[in-house]
């Protein structure tokens, strides 16, 4: 294979049961190269969106992890785990019933910027080791709230009053696990989640996701049909298109001046570079007017 048919993304149907490594593992033998990642640990349990980076793509992997995450889950009443899902070992049961309308205010509530705590069975560090290993010997860690964002929670069905099917979008970071814990609390029983599906990863949806059997049955010819382009895959990120005379300068790195019509771009966020349509990496504009500069943060054109 060529190096061009493996620079991008692949926007993965992680099926539950395998890790994010297995995922990675299951690429670079299908691919027979190594440098291949992924987006950000998706549970073993979950199924669904998991972007795999290809070639250069793991170099922008950090720009794809910091996107809006949307789940279907579902949370099951009457008891907690230690794991917070339904994997983990029953800590506490109750036979409380909770009335459907206190379930609708209590979820209508977990919307905006909210404090989170990480469950110990995470891939979080602290102190250079992940939670779950820690967790595994028996220990409990301090671990430090982080603000997290809610920006949609929908309840889409309510079974006996005892599984909650919903649909949330949220930032990075997000523990859906914890959300089910914590409502639990707030209904006053107990609660953990039994399913998750991750359904949109930044600009990479369920719809069109690819899982395992269908790549298996890829030609590894044809696999450039599958992988998103670098400049695709950061679509989310706003562009900024330079003369073609500008190209040799900014693939060195260099600092190049720009014009005052791109005053309206953000200053010190990443956005795509194109000089002469071709698409050069991630930048940064800093000054202002005829000041106006740009700087590449990530070479990616070849």
């Amino acid at each position: 294979m060529t190096g061009d048919l493996v620079d991008g993304v692949v926007n993965f149907f992680k099926p539950a049961g395998m890790t994010s490594h297995d995922a990675v593992h299951f690429f670079r033998k299908l691919l027979g190269i190594k440098k291949i990642g992924h987006t950000g640990t998706l549970d073993p349990m979950a199924s669904g969106v998991l972007p795999v980076c290809i070639g250069k793509g793991t170099r922008i992997a950090e720009y794809l992890t910091d996107t809006r995450k949307e789940y279907i889950g579902e949370l099951t009443l009457g008891s907690k785990t230690d794991t917070l899902d339904s994997t983990g070992t029953v800590l506490d049961s109750s036979e409380i019933t909770v009335d459907e309308s206190k379930i609708n205010i209590v979820f209508s509530n977990y919307r905006g910027k909210i404090h989170q705590i990480p469950p110990m069975y995470s891939a979080r560090k602290v102190e250079g080791k992940k939670l779950y290993e820690l967790a595994r010997q028996g220990l409990v860690m301090d671990r430090q709230s982080r603000e997290i964002e809610i920006y949609e929670m929908e309840i889409l069905n309510i079974l006996e009053n005892q599984r909650i099917i919903f649909r949330t979008k949220c930032s990075k970071g997000t523990y859906i696990r914890t959300i089910c814990d914590d409502i639990g609390d707030a209904l006053g029983t107990f609660g953990h989640m039994s399913f998750l599906m991750r359904t949109q990863a930044g600009g990479f949806l369920i719809n069109d996701s690819l899982g395992i059997e269908t790549l298996k049955d890829f030609n590894k010819d044809d696999l450039e049909k599958i992988i998103t382009p670098l400049d695709k895959a950061l679509s989310h990120l706003k562009a900024v298109e330079l003369d073609s005379d500008r190209f040799d300068k900014l693939v060195n790195g260099l600092t190049s001046k720009v014009s005052p019509r791109h005053n309206d771009l953000p200053r010190f966020t990443p956005l795509r570079v194109y000089s002469g349509n071709k698409f050069v990496g991630i930048g940064i504009l800093s000054g202002e007017g005829s000041d106006l500069s740009l700087k590449m943060e990530k070479v990616l054109a070849r």
